[in-house]
């Protein structure tokens, strides 16, 4: 029998055990260095199989429209950051300080790669601009997250300069990105080949940041701090979130007379936020021991985003498949 979409994926659930494994049995002393020391070289590879991944050809055959592109980027890193300020005395009675400030962070992260172009793909959009805008918007939350981070979060705790903490992100994370891609005509039909490496690493590395993080942040007693009336609030919070930004591009798409396949793309580019960026960009930019509740909103808004998403992908999907529906578009989206 199928699994349902409404319940959580298997790395989701991976997620929750690692969480529960770290509440239980944190990760302290020479055994935490040991993980530290482990998660710095897996996000390391990561980073450098995304590179080896990333296909030239699909960026240049989609990088032209740039009306599209400004806006999912307007999206990422404008609309998201601005509805984070602007709902902060509404929704922070929800949650405690330190949650709302990585709500914040959550705001100003890039957007997803893989699963903001299977969306895309799934719902029928447009996806060679899917492809560049996520995958630019990740290169370019490399330099705009940690200048966002010291504008918007800095007074909530953020460590460092924005100049330092953008060296140390592109020598953690962008540096072996370069060199994958490089290295793409070598092996990039090995990457094609061996996709479950990939994942595996990618999965992987995201989980053991988890774990240090949430170790570090136990022994710091983020349980203590967080109540679980903070937890539900915080569940809102993603939902009012993902509701506005969802809404918004969808909004926007139809306002600026793009079609159905581009409004496809950028309301699943310009609506999601990364994990596998996210994780690793807060391991660089704050203390260890607020890493746990930082990136908590991120790891509950992914989860969200994927099931509201996919719902959204199929109904996309119906309407495209629907021959009466599509002709209907087609003559709006001419006048």
């Amino acid at each position: 029998m199928a699994r349902s979409r409404y319940l959580p994926d298997n790395f989701t659930l991976a997620l929750v055990a690692t969480v529960t494994l770290a509440s239980l049995w944190p990760a302290s002393g020479a055994t935490a260095q040991f993980f530290e020391r482990l998660t710095t070289v897996a996000i390391g590879l990561l980073f450098f199989l995304h590179g080896a991944k990333l296909s030239r050809e699909a960026i240049l055959g989609g990088i032209t429209h740039w009306r599209l592109h400004l806006l999912v980027f307007a999206a990422t890193f404008v609309m998201f950051p601005l509805l984070g300020l602007a709902l902060k005395p509404v929704l922070t009675p929800l949650v405690t300080p330190e949650l709302y400030t990585g709500v914040l962070f959550l705001c100003v992260l890039p957007a997803t790669v893989q699963s903001a172009i299977a969306f895309t793909s799934m719902a029928r959009g447009n996806i060679p601009a899917a492809v560049c805008s996520a995958s630019a918007s990740t290169l370019l939350g490399v330099f705009v997250t940690p200048l966002l981070v010291n504008l918007i979060v800095v007074q909530h705790g953020a460590a460092g300069a924005s100049l330092d903490a953008i060296g140390r992100i592109l020598l953690q994370l962008m540096v072996p990105f370069v060199a994958g891609h490089l290295l793409r005509p070598w092996i990039g039909g090995w990457m094609k080949r061996r996709g479950s490496v990939l994942t595996l690493v990618d999965r992987g590395s995201i989980l053991l940041v988890v774990y240090t993080a949430f170790s570090a942040a136990v022994i710091e007693g983020l349980w203590k701090q967080v109540p679980m009336s903070a937890l539900a609030g915080l569940l809102a919070v993603c939902a009012v979130l993902l509701a506005l930004a969802l809404c918004i591009t969808a909004w926007a798409s139809r306002a600026l007379g793009f079609d159905k396949a581009d409004e496809i793309t950028i309301v699943f580019c310009g609506s999601k936020k990364s994990l596998a960026s996210g994780i690793p960009m807060a391991k660089v930019l704050f203390a260890s021991h607020a890493v746990g509740a930082i990136v908590l909103p991120l790891m509950l808004f992914h989860q969200m985003q994927l099931m509201v998403c996919a719902v959204l992908a199929q109904r996309y999907a119906r309407r495209r498949a629907d021959p009466a529906v599509a002709e209907v578009e087609t003559v709006k989206s001419a006048a």
